[in-house]
Formats: C-alpha cells, sequence, structure tokens
C-alpha cells in the first residue's frame, strides 16, 4: 500500500491515453468551445475569482455533477472529487472527511467548517448537521482542502461553502418525484418568483426509504426559503429559513463473520446488550435555521458583508447501550470587510474581519427502555463560545499572485453536570491560536503553478469531550498540524483541464477514536502522524457531431499515503502503522452527454482501494468497484415549459462493500454494509415565467 511511482506512472499515462483518444475522436466534429469549470467563480478566500486562477486545492461541485447521479443523496457527486470521502453508515448517517480519516467521526461531520449561504453552518462545539440537508438544497458546494483556515478559523480538515440559490432563477413553478428500490421515495416542490431586484424561493422536500439493510428505515422533511434582495445598486440582502425533521434508524456494525453471512442484517444482541431492533437504535433530529447576510458598497474601494443567524437543534438517540437527548440552540455572526485598490499596476486587495457563535447547550443520558428514555444518568449544560478575528492580503501582478493571511482564534467551554453532581463549573480554554497561510501563484498563459503553507489547529468538538463511552475528557489537547502544497491548474490542448496538487501534512496530537462493548465512544491523543497525498482531477468537454449538443468525461484520482508518525498506547505501539479508513487509492471517472433531440445519460466509475479498520492494522476492508449509468429525455417548449424522465442503476456489479466502516470497533464491529444493485426512476416538471436578473 506504499506509494509505487510505476504503478502510479502506469495510471497517468493511461488516464492520458484515454484522453487523447476522446480529444482526438471529439474533434473530428466541432469541438465546445466554452470551458464551463476553470471559468467557474468561487468564493474560497474571499477572492470571487475563476477556479483556475485562486492558488489552492479546490474542488467545485455545481448542478451538472450533481445531475450525473440520483436525486436521493449527494454521496456519489461529493466522492467523484479527488481528496474528499463521504460516507453512509445507513442512510441518513453521514460522515465526511477532507484529506484526512474519519478516526474523529463516528458519525456526523466533524472536523470541517462548513458555511451555508455565508452562515457559520459548524455549531460552536465543532459539529456540523449535514444530514439536515436535502439533495434539493444544494446549488453548488466549493471544498477547500486541507488545512488552509487561515479565514476560517480552526480546523485541519478544511471548509465547505455551499450555496443553495442560483442567482439565475426565474419565476415559476418546480416539481420532481423520485421512487426506487428499498421504497425509495423522494418528493420535491418549488415556487420562485423573481424580478430584476429580487429572487424568492420556497421549497419542501419529503423522502422516505426501507433501507437495505434490517432497521435501516428513512424518513425526511425539509422545507427552505432563501431570498435575494436587490435594496440598492450596491447593496443587497441573502435571507436563509431551513427547517429539517429527520428520523433514521441506526442498524449498527457487524463483525466480518457476521457481514459475510448476511450483510443485511442489524447488530444482533448477546447476553450484554440488546440489539439495534430491541434497543431501537435510531436518531430523531429536529434542526430549525434562520439567518441574513448584508453586503454593502461603503465606497468605491471598501465593500461590507455581514451575516447574524440563530440556529437551533434537538436530538433523541435511543442506542444499544443508552438514550441520548440532546438541545443546542446557539448564536452566531460574521463580517468581512474587503478594500481594493490598483497601485503602480498592482493590484491590492485587504480583507478583514471576525466571526463570534455561542452556544447554549444541554445534554442528557437516560436508560434505554425499549426505545424510551427512562431514569437519568448523567444530565449536563455547556456554554461554548467560538471566536475569530481574521486578515488577508493579496497581491496581483502581471504574472505572480502572492496572498498572505490568518486567523486568531479562540474557543472557550464552560461545563456544568448536574447529575450526578460535581464541585462545579469547569472550564476548557483553547485561544491565542494563529492560523496562518502563504500562497504564491505564477501564471504562464493558460497554466497556473502555486505553492503554499498553512498552519492550523483543530480543537475537540463536545462529542469528544463528552464522549458516549467514557468519563468527561476536558484533558484531550487540540490537534495542531502543517500543512505543504503545489499544485498546478489549466488547460492542455485547448480544451483539456487539468487540476493536480501534492500536499505534505504533519499533524501533532490526532484525536483517535476508541469504541467500548456497548458501542459507546471515547477519544484518545495519538502522538503524531505523517500524510502525503497526489490528488488529480481532469476533465473535457466533448461534441461528436451538430446532433451533439454537450457533453463531459472526467477523472479524479487520489492518492493518499497516511500513517503514524508515532504512536504508542500501553504496550502496543502503532508508530509507522497506516491510518485507519484512509483508501491508499481512490479512482472516481465517467462521462455525461446530452443530445440536440432531448436524450441524456451518464455512465459513472468509482474504485476504492482497501482500507484498514483497525490501528493495528490487523484487519482491512476490501476494495471494491462502483459501476452507475443513468440514461432520460428532456424536452423544452418554448423555454417555458420543461418536461424530464430519466432512470438509472447503482452499483451495477452488485458488489458487496462496506461504505462507512466503524474504525477500532470493540469486538471487530467494523462492517456497514452499502446496498447491492439498486435502481431509480424520476420524473420532472417545471413552468417558468420570465428570467430573472440578479448582478
Amino acid at each position: 500500500m506504499t506509494f509505487n511511482f510505476g504503478n502510479y506512472l502506469k495510471i497517468i499515462l493511461s488516464v492520458v491515453l484515454f484522453f487523447v483518444t476522446i480529444i482526438g475522436y471529439s474533434q473530428q466534429e466541432d469541438s465546445v468551445k466554452e470551458i464551463t469549470l476553470p471559468s467557474v467563480i468561487v468564493k474560497a478566500f474571499e477572492q470571487n475569482r475563476r477556479l483556475m486562477d485562486v492558488p489552492a486545492a479546490i474542488n467545485y461541485i455545481g448542478k451538472s455533477t450533481l445531475e450525473r447521479f440520483s436525486t436521493t443523496s449527494i454521496v456519489s457527486a461529493i466522492n467523484s472529487m479527488p481528496g474528499v470521502r463521504m460516507e453512509e453508515r445507513s442512510p441518513g448517517s453521514y460522515r465526511m472527511n477532507i484529506r484526512g480519516s474519519s478516526l474523529r467521526s463516528p458519525f456526523g461531520v466533524r472536523n470541517v467548517k462548513i458555511y451555508y449561504n455565508d452562515i457559520p453552518y459548524t455549531d460552536p462545539g465543532g459539529h456540523s448537521y449535514f444530514n439536515q440537508l436535502g439533495y434539493y438544497n444544494f446549488n453548488s458546494i466549493e471544498i477547500i482542502k486541507g488545512a488552509n483556515n487561515s479565514l476560517y478559523g480552526a480546523g485541519t480538515g478544511g471548509v465547505m461553502l455551499i450555496e443553495s440559490l442560483n442567482q439565475n432563477e426565474r419565476t415559476g413553478i418546480f416539481t420532481e418525484y423520485t421512487t426506487g428500490s428499498y421504497d425509495q421515495q423522494n418528493i420535491y416542490g418549488s415556487l420562485t418568483t423573481a424580478s430584476d431586484k429580487s429572487i424568492s424561493k420556497i421549497g419542501l422536500q419529503h423522502q422516505q426509504n426501507d433501507g437495505y439493510r434490517n432497521h435501516s428505515e428513512l424518513k425526511r422533511d425539509v422545507f427552505s426559503w432563501n431570498g435575494i434582495f436587490r435594496l440598492a445598486e450596491n447593496n443587497s440582502l441573502k435571507t436563509t429559513f431551513l427547517y429539517g425533521d429527520l428520523f433514521y434508524e441506526t442498524p449498527g456494525a457487524l463483525t466480518k463473520t457476521e457481514y459475510e453471512l448476511n450483510p443485511k442484517a442489524s447488530r444482533p444482541g448477546n447476553v450484554f446488550f440488546r440489539g439495534a431492533e430491541a434497543a431501537r437504535a435510531s436518531i430523531h433530529q429536529k434542526m430549525f435555521l434562520a439567518g441574513a447576510s448584508y453586503t454593502q458598497l461603503i465606497t468605491s474601494n471598501l465593500q461590507n458583508k455581514t451575516t447574524l443567524y440563530g440556529m437551533f437543534s434537538e436530538l433523541r438517540n435511543p442506542a444499544i447501550s443508552s438514550y441520548g437527548k440532546n438541545s443546542e440552540p446557539h448564536v452566531g455572526g460574521r463580517t468581512v470587510f474587503k478594500y481594493n485598490v490598483l497601485y503602480n499596476n498592482v493590484m491590492i486587495n485587504l480583507d478583514a474581519g471576525a466571526e463570534l457563535q455561542q452556544g447554549f447547550a444541554s445534554y442528557s443520558i437516560h436508560k434505554n427502555a425499549g426505545g424510551n428514555a427512562d431514569s437519568l444518568r448523567t444530565s449536563d449544560e455547556i456554554n461554548n463560545r467560538q471566536q475569530l478575528v481574521f486578515a488577508q492580503a493579496s497581491l496581483d501582478l502581471k504574472k505572480w499572485k502572492i496572498i498572505s493571511g490568518a486567523s486568531w482564534n479562540t474557543l472557550r467551554l464552560m461545563f456544568l453536570r448536574f447529575t450526578p453532581a460535581t464541585t462545579g463549573k469547569q472550564n476548557r480554554t483553547f485561544n491565542n491560536q494563529i492560523a496562518p497561510r502563504f500562497t504564491v501563484m505564477r501564471k504562464f498563459n493558460a497554466i497556473n503553478i502555486y505553492t503554499s503553507i498553512a498552519k492550523g489547529f483543530s480543537p475537540p468538538t463536545i462529542a469528544e469531550l463528552l464522549p458516549t463511552g467514557g468519563a468527561i475528557n476536558l484533558g484531550l489537547n487540540a490537534e495542531e498540524g502543517t500543512n505543504y502544497d503545489v499544485g498546478l491548474k489549466g488547460n492542455f490542448f485547448k480544451n483539456l483541464y487539468v487540476d493536480i496538487n501534492a500536499f505534505y501534512f504533519s499533524l501533532k496530537n490526532t484525536i483517535v477514536l476508541r469504541r467500548n462493548a456497548g458501542g459507546g465512544d471515547f477519544y484518545i491523543n495519538a502522538g503524531s502522524t505523517k500524510q502525503l497525498g497526489i490528488e488529480t482531477y481532469i476533465n473535457y468537454p466533448l461534441s461528436f457531431s451538430k446532433n451533439f449538443k454537450s457533453g463531459m468525461v472526467w477523472l479524479s484520482h487520489t492518492w493518499h499515503d497516511f500513517h503514524y508518525k508515532e504512536f504508542k498506547q500501553l504496550a502496543n505501539d502503532f508508530s509507522g502503522n497506516f491510518l485507519p479508513s484512509v483508501a491508499p487509492h481512490t479512482i472516481s471517472s465517467g462521462f455525461d452527454v446530452s443530445m440536440t433531440n432531448g436524450f441524456l445519460g451518464a455512465l459513472t466509475y468509482y474504485y476504492s482501494d482497501k482500507i484498514a479498520l483497525n490501528d493495528a492494522n490487523r484487519e482491512y476492508a476490501n476494495a471494491y468497484h462502483l459501476l452507475g449509468a443513468k440514461i432520460g429525455f428532456e424536452k423544452w417548449v418554448k423555454n417555458k415549459f420543461r418536461f424530464k424522465i430519466f432512470a438509472g442503476a447503482e452499483n451495477l456489479l452488485n458488489e458487496t462493500y462496506s461504505l462507512g466502516n466503524d474504525v477500532n470497533g470493540f469486538g471487530g464491529r467494523y462492517y456497514n454494509a452499502a446496498p447491492e444493485r439498486n435502481y431509480y426512476a424520476t420524473i420532472l416538471l417545471q413552468i417558468l415565467s420570465k428570467k430573472a436578473f440578479i448582478n
């Protein structure tokens, strides 16, 4: 599993040969002149520039990428990008890492800072309820990879910037229905009103399915309202309202013997613990989010954007050994000042601002009486405050771009346990932590080459300081790491877009997960890790004939070589071992086409190398190959009436694989089987009026 340059060279040469063949054939007719991806404008690091002109490792996921797959999940779309892995242990139970492992994420999304319509979606405790967002809440996603949090605060795992609204929305009604295997039902409807001054969109999504495994039912309802309002010539207001009601059953991890005997099974019981079904193990979560972002031009050179929001989430979690009840309200805001000036033919851009989040959470653990909360075991209240100030300066010269930025971060946690009674309030503060970043880019016609160095730190989340399977752990220390990047972005053979990035990441005080017999989690600090990687993304727009409307062939490859540099625990020495949950190689590729007569199709392929399941590297999950296909028909009438129907299949090779392994699982409980071959079909109807015009 170590890096073999010969094998890597064979992969790259095969990819190049494949693309050259496609290019040669597609250029027999008029080729597509416009390249969409390099010219996409991204918001990362407050640059608002073309993707290829931003000197950082960034993945962009737009509508065209999302629409390659089923409308029931964005997992496949995320995993089509290099350096990112999203897992689904069971329907609705998401995990995600960016250039890292799932060691800190037995469930949920941690160590990844998420912004939703400019709102800090990640709560001050470090957790992001990503599963509350349905497929239709995503219009675009920017993924900033690595410890590049100079403008985004604490974290070593990366940043996600999500936008839910397209600024070219038109007045109209949209409705879509999907049905599929395992009684999949996905219904969505929206109403949009648009003018040259505003866009307002209301949406409602209902999703349900029985799940592939026993005891893995999912029900999700999401109501959203988003608006963009131009209040004056240079002032605009962006509004966000989101309510989610999510329920899903958690079947639990299986041992290898149980997994091979019946991958559909839920975790069985024993003399010590009930099984998942008997315990009615599940998640019932409600979340409410309301916020607004106001942008104004103060002078011809100075602009400000200020965001304020409030969020409340309620969680009920009957588990194998307990019943958890959480209430997590928090409020926050973020402000950014942007100043730009042209001085001696050098464009100078200055960004500075601050972010503040305040949480008021309460947690209680009860005995689980058949899925109901029984006698109280522990009761806690937590006030946590996360704050940061940041600044960034960028210089644009003729052939060079230089960016330097940093953030100063403080996280304060005040903890009080009522049951059983303690001596009083306990405090833990992570402050005076500076996260700097320095980047240089050299421009060569259609190619840009850049390098950067960034330092970051990641304090423990609330879930890690108060784990489900252990005592309070306020002594857990923050991770600290330094990341080095070198990358290339550009166009070859006129329209072949290539984005290659190599990195080295050194991490200290790595937080790793342990599990007890009842499935509870607790965490410790490992010594240090060494993480190297090369991430490659290539795409090429296709055109074969005059009947060919549009198309794209694409490929992404990830090589990650992640090891414990130093990690000793009691008599065990894991130094030099592979980090669990990391696939050394992943490949995602495919092509999609759209014809002028309305017919469309897509073929996708995904490969994951074998994955270490524990720190000792004694157990591995097998490698697997996934093949998906989608065909359909789309018809527009007078550019106002739209009809679309398509059908698809996933896991056509009928692979048995685990998507979301429970690393370091007690008693070898690692495996959460993903669906076998499955199918879906979708019908879409849309009625539109005049086009919106928001600048």
